[in-house]
């Protein structure tokens, strides 16, 4: 399929470089299966629940993934920026590297921010840019030391508009952030509050956990003209006994299951058996859901406005439609809803055609 069927134009105002407070007072944009509009606030979504749902949620955390430092080669210093892609070992972490040009194998680079301070070195540099650092700490050591350094991992976006701050140490988590390894927010859960979640567990709505650690190939626009023809990132994730239970039971007895995010939309189509159970799992995941894709798991997805071109894009559009996507994006657009990461949310039912 050509990639340019996905493109759409944007306009620089609606890319959201702060989020709205409170969380649940985002817009909301529903598709209902006519092909609908409603215009309605985050905070109406138990509107569109009812008891016996399932929401499934992604509790993973971000860590502060984009260290500033300084290559040393003898007397030589050089100003790097790194960003941490995927975690290979106790002491060692593949990262992309700005400039990247400026490293070598061998390279040792010191990370600082004023009062603690890490040293890795360079073992490894591919073609493509991804780079291996070894730390010289590891295991909990080096995610302290991490956190203590590093800064919130902002997508281009909006990194190229502002720099991190404080307040995106808070912003950047969802409530139900858990499990340490995402170098990226799963955004649509950034719009649920406490009491948001209160209320949708007291119509008798049941919540199921998984844990899938974002990548930054989520932010990536797909470069190739077809889409057969792109590499999709992989993405570790996993769903344990208890809420592979969960989801087994809410689709025997009929309820809806409801995926918080293209990431659990991921991890539950990945989950699924030949028989279409759900099976606990812990493993890499590069499915890649385009138009022409089966949804066998949820039937409902919240998510944020995405990327033209992107991989997410084409997964809402698999999933609700190219056509009602296309209407969608552009109603957004024209009512001026706010978009990517900090943006407004939308809730999609599945195309049933």
């Amino acid at each position: 399929m050509r990639v340019d069927i996905f493109d759409f134009d944007l306009p620089s105002d609606r890319i959201a470089v702060r989020p709205v407070r409170p969380r649940d007072s985002s817009r909301l944009l529903v598709l209902s299966e006519t092909g609908c509009f409603q215009d309605k606030i985050f905070k109406d979504l138990p509107d569109f629940l009812k008891a016996g749902d399932l929401l499934v949620i992604n509790d993973t955390r971000v860590i502060n993934a984009r260290l500033n430092g300084e290559r040393r080669r003898d007397r030589n210093i050089a100003k790097i920026e790194v960003n941490l892609i995927k975690r290979l070992s106790e002491r060692s972490w593949q990262v992309y590297a700005r400039p990247g040009k400026k490293l070598q194998k061998g390279d040792e680079i010191i990370f600082h921010n004023g009062f603690s301070s890490l040293k890795a070195l360079v073992e490894d540099k591919t073609a493509s840019g991804e780079i291996t650092l070894i730390f010289d700490c590891a295991g909990n050591s080096l995610d302290d030391a991490i956190n203590q350094i590093g800064h919130a991992p902002l997508p281009p976006y909006i990194a190229s508009k502002r720099p991190a701050d404080m307040a995106d140490q808070n912003d950047y988590q969802t409530c139900f952030a858990n499990t340490l390894g995402a170098v990226a927010a799963p955004t649509a859960g950034l719009h649920f509050t406490p009491q948001l979640i209160e209320r949708i567990k007291s119509q008798g709505v049941n919540i199921a956990n998984i844990t899938l650690h974002v990548g930054p190939g989520t932010f990536l626009p797909v470069k190739t003209e077809d889409t057969d023809d792109h590499l999709m990132h992989e993405e570790y994730f996993s769903i344990d006994e208890i809420n592979v239970d969960k989801l087994n039971k809410t689709r025997d007895s009929g309820g809806r299951i409801i995926a918080v995010g293209t990431t659990v939309l991921r991890a539950l189509e990945s989950a699924l058996a030949s028989n279409k159970e759900f099976v606990p799992v812990s493993a890499y995941t590069n499915i890649f859901l385009k138009p022409g894709y089966t949804f066998r798991s949820a039937d409902i997805l919240i998510t944020n406005f995405h990327l033209p071109r992107s991989t997410l894009f084409m997964l809402v559009c698999a999933f609700s439609g190219l056509e009602k996507m296309q209407s969608l994006y552009s109603h957004a657009i024209i009512s001026g809803y706010r978009f990517y990461s900090y943006g407004d949310a939308c809730l999609l039912y599945r195309d049933s055609l």
